[in-house]
């Protein structure tokens, strides 16, 4: 039975044959009862012309009978009611799948969910976003699947925006689902472009509402010229960090008009104190330096910048000076150690999540920036015949491009890649504007940073490792290349380095040249106490020195005395009888217990001359035992 338009009475048809084919539809899905004859014909006979019904306000088409209720969703989903998007966002419709067995609906849904599972949709979660979106688009446009367009959407969000303004319940399910359902019919190519961001940028006015009234045209006239130059990512840092500035100054002087009106007193030196003490507004733990850094230069480009650009309300003078900046400690790439880089590896090879986990893997692999690794395209790895495979790695944070070499195994664990993605339409490069096919899609879309973060996580928890973060992956490749001997012009080539600098932190983590120079000053050390001895050899004494002033770890016996190479370390059995609980003393033993205090006052000292400070604290112990035996003796005696 096709979908009749909704003009004047019902297509024209009579009550009668509209009821009969409300029977003959309850029957085709095994329902029917004795009163729904009777309740189709009472609700007819109050709406005549159903769509009068529709123009009802909200609160009453909502009120309606119940029992009359399964008549309105025949009407609905046969093409005879467009009850109104308000009403379909109110409702649930919860016999929505039965309601339309036999229209055209049905055949219109089966094929959505059919799309949303090829590209990477559970069944479930494509059965849910087809009753909760497309259902309701086909019901209220009265077109088909292919006639959809962009307008259907927007009013269908619309709706949902103003069904949780006005009962403070959330849409949130609704919105997900049309993202889905505009995703889907974009890789059906109904839709020419793909929905946009749910979260979507603020606009600069929105980011600096804090600031005052009479400085947050200046603050947004700056960002906006900086966004006809700079990437999104980077204006959007430095609206975060203006924002914090101009809540400062709104704080602190409220009266202030204009930019040029800002001192250095006044204003910035209060401001940078304040810096020094800011928290993170999400974990409340103290701001990082780097990040401290970045909003004092923030700041002095902001009023560089407007003094560059002749702004009339530019500072007179220079209020930022080099001295100001944070001094950044220089720490050493963060590499995983061989063995945990193993657990974590072996962690992300038994993953569920094969799509995540195979990026994280290939960025060990390769040494990629997240963001470079996230753009890879599809036909990135190139045979290059007699020299192997290489991967093309697109532009990324120093808009540079390069090749990589793979071996057999990365070039599988692509192959495995490509097998796991979801086919789709190629998509808008977020920088370039070019249709791409990226290699890591899912969904229909680009995979995300955060979906690699959380697989990262959950891989490191598994693996017994602290917080990991996708950076370390290419510290970790880095320092496996330095480990390997690989020479700097090389180190540069596959990390994709511009300045030598860069590549030689990794090269301060193992310098031969450091090494090289260790061995042999422990050659040297080594040679003034002679070789270490083995199983039948003893360190010979000095024939000009006394045994309590040779360089070894030295003890007192009752019968004589040991001498131990550094390298060995303490012997365990060293004094033992005396701190056995068994050992008895008398006071004909006072005069050698005596003797063997004083050579372990002097053995202490001497240990702790040398920087042998476990050693030390051995001849301490026995000073203390000893002290208790002499006690014993004396008392005996």
């Amino acid at each position: 039975m096709p979908r009749a338009s909704v003009n004047g009475r019902v297509a024209e048809r009579a009550a009668g044959d509209l009821v009969s084919d409300y029977v003959a539809h309850l029957a085709r899905t095994g329902r029917g009862t004795v009163n729904a004859e009777a309740n189709a014909r009472r609700f007819l006979h109050r709406w005549p012309e159903p769509q009068q019904w529709a123009a009802q306000p909200l609160a009453q088409r909502l009120s309606e009978d119940p029992n009359t209720r399964t008549f309105v969703t025949f009407l609905i989903v046969w093409g005879h009611v467009r009850p109104g998007y308000d009403y379909l966002v109110s409702r649930k419709l919860a016999s929505f799948w039965r309601e339309i067995t036999g229209t055209s609906l049905e055949e219109d849904m089966a094929r959505f969910c059919r799309a949303a599972e090829s590209i990477g949709y559970t069944p479930i979660n494509a059965w849910r976003s087809a009753s909760q979106s497309v259902g309701r688009l086909l019901i209220q446009s009265g077109r088909r699947l292919d006639e959809l367009i962009v307008a259907d959407f927007a009013e269908l969000t619309a709706a949902c925006r103003n069904h949780e303004e006005a009962t403070g319940k959330g849409t949130r399910h609704y919105r997900s689902a049309l993202s889905c359902a505009h995703r889907v019919l974009f890789h059906l190519g109904i839709i020419d472009t793909p929905p946009p961001h749910w979260q979507g940028p603020e606009s600069y006015e929105r980011r600096m509402a804090d600031v005052a009234a009479s400085l947050r045209p200046a603050f947004v006239a700056c960002l906006e010229r900086k966004a006809a130059t700079c990437r999104q990512k980077t204006v959007t840092g430095t609206a975060t960090r203006l924002a914090h500035f101009g809540r400062f100054l709104a704080q602190i002087d409220p009266d202030l008009s204009s930019l040029a009106e800002l001192g250095r007193e006044r204003h910035i030196e209060p401001y940078l104190n304040s810096i020094s003490s800011a928290v993170n507004s999400k974990s409340g733990a103290p701001i990082s330096p780097a990040d401290q850094d970045r909003r004092i230069r923030a700041i002095a480009g902001f009023l560089t910048d407007v003094a560059e650009w002749g702004w009339e309300q530019a500072p007179s003078r220079e209020l930022v000076f080099r001295s100001d900046m944070v001094r950044l400690p220089r720490t050493l790439p963060r590499y995983l150690p061989v063995d945990a880089d193993r657990r974590l590896s072996e962690a992300l090879e038994r993953s569920e999540y094969r799509q995540a986990a195979d990026a994280l893997l290939l960025q060990r692999a390769c040494g990629l920036r997240i963001g470079e690794l996230l753009d890879l395209e599809l036909d990135c790895v190139h045979e290059i015949p007699g020299n192997g495979a290489w991967l093309k790695v697109p532009l990324g944070k120093l808009d540079t491009e390069r090749m990589v070499p793979l071996d057999d195994e990365t070039v599988a664990l692509i192959d495995r890649i490509v097998a796991t993605r979801t086919e789709g339409r190629p998509l808008l490069h977020p920088r370039t504007r070019r249709l791409v096919q990226f290699l890591f899609t899912h969904h229909g879309r680009r995979l995300g940073q955060a979906a690699l973060r959380l697989e990262l996580d959950r891989a490191a928890k598994e693996a017994g490792l602290g917080h990991v973060t996708s950076h370390q992956l290419r510290h970790t490749f880095a320092t496996a290349m330095v480990n390997a001997g690989v020479s700097l012009q090389s180190l540069m080539a596959l990390l994709g380095h511009v300045s030598a600098e860069m590549s030689l932190r990794y090269g301060r983590l193992f310098d031969q040249t450091v090494r090289a120079e260790y061995e042999r000053a422990l050659d040297l050390a080594k040679a003034r106490i002679g070789p270490l001895p083995d199983n039948k050899r003893r360190i010979p004494l000095r024939a000009d020195g006394d045994w309590r002033d040779e360089p070894a770890l030295k003890s007192r016996l009752a019968g004589g005395y040991c001498l131990r190479a550094p390298a060995q370390g303490a012997c365990p059995y060293a004094n033992i009888c005396e701190h056995c609980p068994s050992f008895r003393t008398d006071a004909a033993s006072v005069s050698v217990l005596g003797a063997q205090r004083i050579d372990a006052e002097a053995l202490a000292q001497d240990a702790e001359a040398r920087g042998w400070i476990e050693e030390a604290e051995r001849h301490r112990r026995l000073i203390t035992r000893l002290d208790a035996l002499l006690a014993e003796a004396e008392e005996a005696g």
